[in-house]
């Protein structure tokens, strides 16, 4: 299915987020400075479909998915939900659009409460969110044990008493269970062997078909992404500095920071060798961003003008969009 016969589900406009920096005295003479950690970020989410959104670690793209969700207010930008401003709802109006858009957090084990039963825990939103009385709670929560592929006998263990991938799994189910639209998945399967991520990728995908769900999925993994998404959009330093369908970014990666990425993935075909990228220095402080082209500082190609003009993402062939001088 095009986009064009897609319908949009989530609009993100210009998202901007710094956070403040204080001195010695803590808040009391202002910030010194701010960390520039989401600086205009655009895109949209459409019904059915994954987006996935690569970078670096420091790129932005974590914050990116918490200001989406409201754990974070943004400092500027509107995350448009089926045309509703998600920063200009209150916490009561937000609170009922919250079942609709969930989390898959990228470490399972500290966002589950030690201190309780995993039949506690999924039955919290439940409870919550006043869905269902005690009985049909406990018939949902053993329902959707069995869609993440665990057992009834589950709903009595502590989260100390299951594997990495079996925590992944109920951070799923904590999600699924309120019946979203979409999920935000950061970096849910960075922690996992190999082997479980396929697991967990695999049914995802499963779990998508069937229930018509939207990801957004973070990542900085670019063998992952690939898998998964039906979209990719390349962050670095706050910024989209990339964005195109993902057979499309995988044949024609147009931006030199892509290049650079795609050409540090490990390949033992000896039909996929390539020159490597090598990048120069470390991804510069967020405090201090540089002037113009965010990437100039490391790029091989960079020139006069993109230390002095910052790059308009924008469309450079069909569906695929870049924010680069040279192209």
């Amino acid at each position: 299915m095009s986009q064009v016969e897609k319908s949009p589900l989530l609009e993100v406009v210009s998202l901007e987020k710094k956070f403040p920096v204080y001195g010695s005295f803590g808040k009391l003479f202002g910030a010194k400075q701010h960390v520039h950690a989401v600086i205009d970020v655009s895109f949209t989410l459409y019904e059915g479909e994954t987006y996935g959104l690569v970078g670096e670690s420091g790129s932005g793209k974590s914050t990116t998915g918490r200001t989406i969700l409201g754990l974070t207010p943004p400092t500027g930008g509107q995350v448009l939900y089926r045309n509703q401003d998600l920063a200009k709802l209150s916490p009561k109006e937000m609170r009922k659009l919250r079942k609709d858009i969930q989390i898959v957090f990228q470490d399972p084990y500290s966002s589950l409460n030690p201190r309780k039963r995993i039949g506690d825990i999924l039955d919290e939103a439940l409870i919550i969110h006043q869905m269902g009385g005690s009985a049909q709670r406990r018939q949902e929560i053993h329902r959707i044990l069995s869609v993440v592929g665990l057992q009834p006998e589950h709903y009595f263990r502590y989260p100390h008493e299951f594997s990495g991938g079996q925590r992944q799994r109920l951070g799923l189910a904590r999600a699924l269970i309120l019946n979203p639209k979409i999920i935000v998945c950061d970096e849910p399967v960075s922690a996992l062997d190999v082997s479980i991520q396929a697991q967990i990728l695999n049914m995802l995908k499963q779990l998508q078909s069937e229930l018509k769900l939207t990801l957004l999925f973070i990542t900085h993994d670019i063998s992952v992404v690939r898998h998964i998404s039906d979209r990719i959009g390349i962050m670095y330093l706050g910024r989209i500095v990339e964005e195109a369908p993902t057979d499309e970014l995988f044949a024609n990666p147009l931006h030199p920071y892509t290049k650079a990425l795609f050409s540090a993935v490990p390949s033992v075909s000896k039909h996929s060798l390539k020159e490597r990228v090598i990048l120069r220095g470390e991804i510069p402080s967020p405090l201090n961003p540089p002037s113009g082209c965010v990437f100039h500082t490391r790029c091989p190609l960079a020139t006069g003008r993109c230390q002095v003009e910052l790059p308009v993402l924008r469309e450079t062939a069909n569906q695929h969009k870049t924010a680069c001088h040279l192209i």
